[in-house]
């Protein structure tokens, strides 16, 4: 720990365009957070193989997350931001966890049996993901992963596979520990289900105007009511709840210039970020990337060398 500050460490998959429930799930709360710990940003690029095959694709949506984060109010020499790929150890940490956790174990994860259910491929990549994010978190001693509601259990598989670790081969990962916005568990995408780049139902954050406004205008609304609740729980992460009570008592029924008035809300958040976000250069993404590779591999490494001791590959 630098300062006695505990360590943080979150994690972004490249896998599509960002969205408004990216900002207030992941990077707001990192945002308004990071100053106080020991922090660590990984951009998770190889969980997002197990859903994205679009080589250029990942490429370029890799340089977005950066810009991002750094559109969002990161200064990068407050943080460490770095591309899980870029160390190998995290691959190499999942595989000997993999080796002490239970078929059965993994089965029971909730992210694993929902997208399954939505469909998608049951690759081994999806159903051993629990590990390789258990290692992200574990390689770096973290004290505090932030997540969201849903996530949870993430951390505890985390938790799980370091207790297994020790108990097998003695005392070497720290139990991390979550930190839970009380705030935003969930942020509703357009069909009123958990805003998800996989589920398709999303508001573009660094989208145009038009764009915003488009998605915004798709919001499944319930005609039998006069406030209708996927408009309205979006609306309340722009404006407070006491903001928006004479608007929706004004406007009670009138599901288009609610929206209409949302689309504005949300423009008038996102328009100084989109600027800051479209002058970052592909150059100064790259650079803040090697910089925070090299930081975080020499943690990483370090631990490894430990760990390879422990469990007696290393002669």
């Amino acid at each position: 720990m630098a300062d006695g500050k505990k360590r943080l460490l979150t994690g972004l998959q490249p896998s599509g365009q960002l969205h408004i429930g990216n900002y207030f799930g992941v990077l707001k709360p990192f945002v308004d957070t990071y100053e106080g710990y020991e922090s660590f940003l990984m951009i998770a690029d190889y969980h997002t193989l197990t859903t994205l095959k679009d080589p250029a694709q990942l490429r370029q949506n890799t340089l977005d997350i950066v810009r991002a984060y750094l559109a969002a109010g990161v200064d990068p020499s407050k943080a460490v931001i770095f591309k899980q790929s870029d160390i190998s150890e995290h691959t190499e940490l999942a595989w000997i966890f993999e080796t002490l956790v239970t078929v059965p174990f993994l089965m029971q994860a909730h992210s694993y049996k929902d997208k399954v259910a939505k469909g998608l491929e049951a690759n081994a990549g999806l159903f051993n993901y629990p590990m390789l994010m258990a290692a992200d978190i574990l390689l770096y001693d973290t004290d505090i992963v932030p997540v969201g509601q849903d996530q949870r259990q993430h951390v505890e598989y985390a938790r799980e596979a370091a207790a297994k670790f020790n108990n097998t081969y003695g005392q070497t990962f720290t139990e991390p520990g979550e930190k839970i916005s009380d705030t935003v568990a969930v942020v509703p995408g357009v069909d009123g289900q958990k805003m998800s780049k996989s589920y398709g139902n999303t508001i573009p954050l660094f989208g145009s105007k038009d764009e915003i406004a488009k998605a915004v205008m798709s919001i499944v609304t319930d005609s039998s009511g006069e406030r209708p609740a996927n408009v309205y729980a979006i609306h309340k992460l722009f404006k407070s709840e006491a903001d928006l009570e004479s608007l929706y008592e004004e406007k009670k029924g009138k599901y288009k210039d609610l929206k209409e008035a949302l689309a504005e809300d949300i423009e008038r958040v996102v328009a100084p970020m989109r600027e800051k976000y479209n002058a970052i250069t592909e150059e100064e993404v790259k650079k803040i990337l090697k910089e925070g590779a090299e930081k975080a591999k020499a943690i990483a490494s370090t631990k490894m060398v430990d760990v390879r001791k422990k469990v007696g590959v290393s002669l």
